[in-house]
């Protein structure tokens, strides 16, 4: 016998999948939020709740009315509904044990080229069961079930459970990875600081519900922008989840240099090897060609046009994603998605002997020098068991740690912008006249 429990419907509207219906044999969520429900609406007093008892043979659930206040529910849609007992089916006992999956930002297209390689065992493993749960808002609760339909009708083996909700602290009940994509864009004429605060302040509430509800070591990688800073903000509001947990993408500004020296070196891109972006995922950025590698030997020693190096290469990378607007018509998408997937990989799986990968992480005991309390891009390396190491054998130089300051700088100065937001006092921006945000964020 399987129980499923729900809170007494405000709507009236009922779910059209009769399929799904008849398939009801084990145990179903529904929030009072949900606007299709699997069962019809069913009469009762205001504030109580009910659950429904469901046995394998039962074609319709019998109501029972209980007494007391109504415990969390998840937003489960469709076959997804239905619990799977892994160990019962006898191709999945040697999987691994379930993960919970959390997105935010579900329905924009970042989600729809990322939640299929999730779903697909891309960024996992192939023997890798996941359940996703997606956070999206109230105006996208309806692209969110059509993300969960498409979900449903790719027929993924490892995705046993899919939940969607607008409301953090349910959506990320018991998550062990959490991947926030989910901000608001920078409209006209809005200042970064006014960015800054707006997106803090749901990279704030976001860290308090993955604080009271997530799994304690649970994984967070910030895409939001402007992420480093939003993923400070996430992680000063999530005091009991370790600060080293908390990551800033900036992945894809790694993956675009490597496209740029390689182009350049006339070799492809798998010869690139230890490349690291500096500081803040913005035009402070500092792409490292110093430390970085072609077939084994410093880039320097291979591209001789050390002016482009200095000078055109940062640049590139830079304003690729404003190259692409131009080509493309709107700001990347699926190669974004694919950086969270390489970002993700690099932490669960082991770092190639002499390699690393560059990710924005709490600088808190940091080898380089660099001011502590900052999100800051650096160079890690993994064991691939979702931890990592910051590397302590890279050369740095005037030139580069020039360069390096100033993103330093300008991190701080956002951080003072948010002070608010981090519990650290009274905000004061002094971020000054020029304008850093990357191509794309407008």
């Amino acid at each position: 016998m399987a129980m499923a429990e729900l809170s007494a419907p405000k709507t009236t509207s009922t779910f059209l999948n009769s399929s799904s219906r008849l398939r009801l044999s084990s145990k179903l969520h529904l929030s009072n939020h949900f606007r299709h429900l699997l069962l019809p609406p069913l009469h009762t007093a205001p504030n109580s709740k009910f659950s429904c008892s469901v046995s394998q043979n039962s074609q319709a659930p019998v109501a029972v009315q209980e007494n007391g206040l109504a415990k969390t529910k998840k937003e489960c849609y469709g076959v997804f509904c239905l619990t799977y007992d892994l160990k019962a089916e006898e191709q999945t006992k040697s999987w691994k044990k379930l993960i919970n999956i959390a997105v935010s930002g579900a329905a924009g297209m970042i989600s729809n080229h990322l939640l299929f390689k999730l779903a697909s065992g891309a960024v996992f493993g192939p023997d890798q069961p996941i359940a996703l749960k997606l956070l999206g808002s109230e105006r996208s609760i309806q692209a969110l079930e059509g993300v969960a339909m498409e979900l449903e009708d790719s027929l993924f083996p490892l995705l046993r459970e899919v939940d969607i909700g607008t409301d953090p602290y349910e959506v990320f009940q018991d998550v062990e990875w959490a991947i926030l994509i989910g901000a608001k864009p920078r409209g006209p004429g809005m200042e970064r600081a006014d960015l800054l605060d707006i997106n803090g302040q749901i990279f704030a509430e976001q860290g308090k519900a993955l604080n009271k509800v997530a799994s304690p070591d649970v994984k967070v990688l910030v895409v939001g922008n402007p992420c480093n800073t939003n993923a400070l903000i996430c992680l000063k509001n999530a005091p009991n989840i370790p600060a080293k947990n908390f990551h800033a993408l900036t992945r894809l500004d790694e993956n675009r240099a490597k496209c740029q020296l390689a182009l350049k070196a006339g070799v492809f891109y798998d010869k690139v090897s230890n490349m690291t972006i500096w500081g803040n995922h913005s035009t402070t950025q500092v792409p490292d060609f110093l430390n970085a590698k072609i077939n084994g030997l410093p880039v320097k020693e291979v591209i001789t046009d050390h002016k482009w190096l200095e000078e055109g290469f940062t640049e590139s990378v830079q304003k690729r994603g404003g190259l692409l607007i131009q080509k493309w018509g709107r700001s990347s998408a699926a190669s974004t998605a694919v950086s969270i997937v390489d970002a993700i990989k690099s932490l669960v799986t082991p770092t190639p002997e002499g390699d690393w990968f560059s990710t924005g992480v709490y600088t808190d005991g940091n080898p380089y020098g660099i001011e502590e309390g900052l999100v800051f891009s650096m160079p890690c390396r993994s064991k691939g068991d979702g931890d990592y190491e910051l590397v302590k054998d890279v050369e740095i130089d005037d030139y580069l740690r020039k360069r390096i300051a100033k993103s330093e700088a300008e991190l701080l100065a956002e951080k003072r912008c948010v002070a608010h937001l981090t519990g650290e006092g009274i905000a004061y921006c002094d971020l000054g006249p020029v304008d850093t945000m990357l191509p794309g964020e407008v």
